[in-house]
């Protein structure tokens, strides 16, 4: 039997980590759908043409360590405009989620898009200034040379593109949840997103 969890919201609001956490707690399969875009964006770095990427995708090509590059972040955003892109990726996506045993997807638009039915809806955000301190500190635990106002600048740019985009807008599910992490450390966050999850299933 499935059960779906779609867990939308802004870039470093921390979707994935309160996923990975949801996933694992109630014991459901997990996918970090922006790494399917990410994917396709390192391919076209490497010369592929997007809608080919994306249509040629395998699961394996979510395995590679250098999908959490800024580049190829700034690639997977590009790419996600694109609506053959989308339209390749989304029954990938669906298909993960009508999995027996439970399901937890995270990215822009599953609880509008992807997953319109799903069990539950979380739309996870923070502040801009936040988030971007949230990923510079990311960055830069990493070796990265950057700076905060760049991330800022990069993160506001990337909302922007994500809100105002034609196809699949970010924008909260009008069932979803809204989960303001600005405030919450990581804990308190996975806490209080079990509890709506934990709420569903009872």
């Amino acid at each position: 039997m499935s059960f779906i969890v779609a867990i939308d919201g802004p870039a470093a609001a921390g979707k994935g980590t309160i996923s990975k956490a949801v996933a694992a707690h109630f014991g459901f399969a997990h996918l970090d759908t922006g790494l399917l875009y990410r994917a396709v964006g390192a391919k076209v770095i490497a010369g592929a043409e997007p809608v080919a990427a994306a249509r040629a995708l395998d699961p394996v090509d979510l395995e590679n360590d250098s999908l959490r590059t800024a580049a190829v972040a700034q690639a997977a955003s590009e790419v996600a405009v694109i609506p053959d892109v989308r339209a390749a990726l989304v029954a990938f996506q669906r298909s993960f989620a009508g999995r027996d045993g439970g399901a937890v997807l995270d990215g822009r638009d599953i609880g509008t898009v992807i997953c319109p039915a799903a069990d539950v809806k979380l739309f996870v955000t923070a502040s801009p200034e936040c988030r971007a301190e949230r990923r510079f500190q990311e960055l830069s635990g990493k070796g990265t040379d950057t700076t905060f106002e760049t991330v800022l600048a990069d993160v506001k740019e990337r909302d922007a593109r994500d809100h105002n985009r034609a196809t699949a807008p970010l924008v909260p599910a009008d069932d979803a949840v809204l989960l303001d992490t600005s405030e919450l450390t990581a804990a308190q966050a996975i806490a209080a997103a079990i509890k709506v999850v934990a709420a569903a299933r009872s």
